[in-house]
């Protein structure tokens, strides 16, 4: 998508589907989507049909103390139920209650909006991730990997396990074959693949599996994530986890010893981690439930070389404070944006265009955090800033600063959208600040226009 012009009509088309998409990934080579939908409080189309037959047998199971008109009629009425299919999309679904999933798995032609396959998961299997493996003993097929877990409660958080269902990917992507289910003790959150093998999140539990004959084959394990895996990134060697509730922690696999996966860094700050943006090998972007968006960085001096270490292996053995890493990321940036983030993407929306991360919300609002290019710039907008907090242009009498700071002070982060209502102003304060910042008007609009055009429209 290329924004041109601010309030152009993009040409898009809508694809409805079954349930509710939660996760895709797209295939290497054809481009194929796979799509993992889930719903709650649903039934599937198995049990759906179940009901309805065992409703239409209570109507002639009612007539049977009646006369022989009465059980005709019942007869009647019951094929007539049976035959009748009421579209969901306008009558609605009927409502399972807590604790029941319905899910499926839709192999997906993005170009033309055909459905190559669908796989329909049995009631109450939950599927919340999925990812593409390329194992080592198998080097020339690939594998697509779904986690699913099994009567999930949402609050408070309880299921009876999961599972690791892997599938063989054939005729380029069109057709899945289910090679065999891995049973798992916990919810599996996340999946990704790590050097020829598969990261799975189970629960609190960071583990290595490897493809088997008939089931994923564990072959290492960590237990000093604190609640639950909801996100997991490799980059490289060094493997990025974050939790539900105790944001990001850097990982980094032991391969040549004793296989183990050590916790080499961590974060200083309990974050409620919804998505995760990798910038670079030791720069990541997050959002959390409470609308916040933070940029973290390792420091320099970072030691994650853990085979190699003269000092005795410190970084196991070094806990730190409360159970913590022994190294800490640093915060660079951090900016309430006031409605829960749901994605955060590294990306470029016009062609020759610089780097920003764009980022959507739960109510539908997509925007973007732009890097300065200079000094000059960043000190530019930071007093333009200032000037239009002195202005006081909330509608509630809300303080910019305190309401930009809601979680965390404010750091490192110029607010644009405040900016921009400097070409709304009346003209005598629009001269007014230009005057306080050695400008003019039309300097300042034409800096906040170049800004727009170099990144996004």
């Amino acid at each position: 998508m290329a924004l041109e012009k601010l309030g152009a009509v993009f040409n898009q088309i809508s694809y409805p589907l079954q349930y509710t998409p939660r996760k895709f990934v797209f295939h290497p080579d054809s481009n194929i989507t796979y799509i993992i939908e889930t719903d709650h409080n649903s039934y599937t189309d198995d049990v759906k049909n179940t009901h309805k037959r065992q409703m239409a047998e209570k109507m002639i199971a009612s007539a049977l103390g009646g006369t022989s008109e009465d059980m005709v009629l019942a007869k009647e009425s019951a094929a007539a139920f049976l035959s009748e299919n009421l579209p969901e999309a306008i009558f609605g679904a009927p409502k399972a209650g807590p604790g029941m999933w319905a899910s499926l798995l839709r192999c997906f032609k993005p170009l033309d909006g055909s459905t190559c396959q669908i796989i329909r998961f049995p009631q109450n299997e939950a599927a919340h991730a999925l990812t593409f493996v390329k194992f080592n003993n198998h080097p020339a097929e690939q594998f697509l990997v779904v986690a699913l877990v099994k009567d999930l409660i949402l609050n408070p958080r309880s299921c009876s396990g999961g599972c690791l269902k892997t599938y063989r990917i054939w005729n380029n992507g069109e057709r899945l074959e289910f090679l065999h289910e891995t049973p798992v003790d916990d919810f599996p959150a996340a999946l990704c693949a790590f050097q020829g093998r598969l990261l799975v999140g189970v629960g609190n539990r960071l583990r290595i599996y490897d493809l088997g004959k008939k089931k994923l084959l564990k072959k290492c394990e960590n237990k000093h994530i604190p609640t639950l895996i909801n996100g997991i990134y490799s980059v490289g060697s060094r493997i990025i986890v974050t939790d539900v509730q105790e944001s990001v922690h850097w990982v980094r696999y032991r391969p040549r010893s004793d296989s183990q996966l050590v916790i080499f860094a961590d974060d200083t700050n309990p974050r409620w981690i919804i998505h995760l943006a990798v910038l670079d090998a030791s720069t990541v972007a997050v959002s959390d439930k409470f609308g916040n968006v933070t940029i973290l960085r390792l420091p320099p001096n970072v030691i994650d070389d853990i085979e190699d270490d003269p000092s005795g292996n410190r970084a196991l053995w070094d806990r730190g404070f409360l159970g913590g890493a022994s190294q800490k990321c640093d915060v660079l940036c951090h900016f309430y944006v006031g409605e829960v983030v749901t994605c955060l993407q590294k990306a470029t929306l016009i062609p020759g265009g610089s780097e920003g991360i764009v980022y959507s919300t739960i109510s539908g609002s997509i925007g973007m955090l732009v890097p300065f290019a200079s000094r000059d710039a960043y000190d530019f907008f930071q007093h333009l800033e200032l000037h239009m907090r002195a202005e006081g242009l909330s509608l509630v009498g809300r303080e910019h600063v305190h309401y930009r700071s809601q979680h965390y002070p404010v750091r490192n982060v110029i607010d644009g959208d405040l900016c921009e209502i400097f070409n709304s102003l009346e003209g005598s304060k629009q001269r007014s600040i230009a005057e306080e910042m050695d400008k003019t008007p039309s300097d300042i609009a034409k800096r906040l226009e170049d800004i727009r055009t170099r990144f996004a429209f």
